[in-house]
């Protein structure tokens, strides 16, 4: 038996990435609304509801509005954007955030699906506040770097038309330097933080990839705590997944660079735990593709196990 999905906002950078994923299967019908139905509101509404599953690859406001036109109690929703993260009634889509999520995802009917840097802070956090690695009140700092596919059409128009100035563009930059980023909301509730953390996230000219760091002082935290309790904490918490994996320790001997790109057109989340040799500093990575566990890849994820599917169907 096939399920019906119907992705509002197909011709978005993470729209157009998930039906890339689903369009082939057999498992899967994909609905499709005309171009100049698009702002249609009665018809979007006919096909929301026609559908098992509805994605919402949107703005904010969009989505909610889309929300709105469901009245099928059967209909079931992903929504990749910011708007229902925090919202009270919606599961967090992020199956390996604690055991028994997936139960939750299995059975819900509206799921949000993680933003790209809350996903690799919160796989991070989590687990250290959980195990009384670092106490809630801990003063968190996060620095990422992004692939300018995270930005969307815009600023991938900035990188790569050829009719846009290339000289504006520099091969780095930072932003977000109100300490407002849309995610940061995301990252603390679903961390345990119990103050906002202090997020500067970055871009750098390579079209997707993503790196997440917490430094993590070892002197600052309560009790004795080496570098290899906090890989000792996350390794366990992790045991067993398929999409988030924990590097051995010791790999800042043979790991001299890390390459945001290298886990490009996956759906797993690598976590690397560095050390200095006094062992009095402590730094844990993420490293993931921004449209795969950070977007599309997640929210196929998602849909698998909300239909009961094999989870890892079209992710391998």
């Amino acid at each position: 038996m096939t399920s019906k999905v119907f992705i509002d906002g197909e011709v978005g950078t993470t729209g157009l990435q998930i039906k890339a994923r689903l369009e082939s299967r057999n498992d899967i019908e994909l609905l499709q609304l005309a171009e100049s139905d698009r702002k249609n509101p009665e018809i979007k509404r006919d096909i929301l509801n026609a559908a098992d599953l509805a994605i919402l690859c949107l703005p904010d406001d969009a989505a909610r509005e889309a929300v709105a036109l469901i009245d099928n109690p059967e209909t079931r929703v992903i929504d990749p954007s910011t708007a229902h993260r925090t919202a009270e009634g919606w599961v967090y889509g992020f199956p390996e955030f604690d055991a028994g999520q997936r139960d939750l995802i299995a059975k819900a009917k509206r799921v949000s699906n993680p933003g790209c840097y809350a996903i690799s802070s919160v796989a991070i956090l989590h687990p250290l506040i959980k195990g009384g690695i670092i106490a809630p009140d801990w003063p968190a700092t996060i620095n990422a770097v992004s692939g300018y596919s995270g930005g969307g059409k815009g600023m991938i128009a900035e990188f790569e038309d050829e009719s846009h100035d290339q000289n504006s563009s520099s091969s780095f930059f930072t932003y977000g330097h109100t300490l407002s980023h849309k995610h940061v909301p995301e990252i603390t509730r679903w961390s345990g933080l119990s103050h906002a953390p202090v997020f500067v996230p970055s871009v750098g000219r390579f079209a997707q990839g993503m790196i997440v760091q917490v430094p993590l002082p070892l002197w600052s935290l309560p009790g004795p705590i080496s570098a290899a309790d906090i890989h000792g904490t996350l390794a366990a918490h992790y045991e067993g997944q398929a999409c988030v994996m924990v590097a051995q320790m010791g790999v800042e001997e043979s790991v001299h660079r890390l390459d945001p790109e290298s886990l490009n057109g996956t759906n797993e989340l690598r976590l690397y735990v560095f050390a200095n040799q006094g062992g009095d500093q402590a730094v844990v990575m993420g490293l993931l593709d921004n449209l795969g566990k950070g977007a599309s890849g997640q929210c196929v994820q998602n849909l698998n196990i909300m239909m009961g599917l094999p989870e890892m169907t079209g992710l391998t």
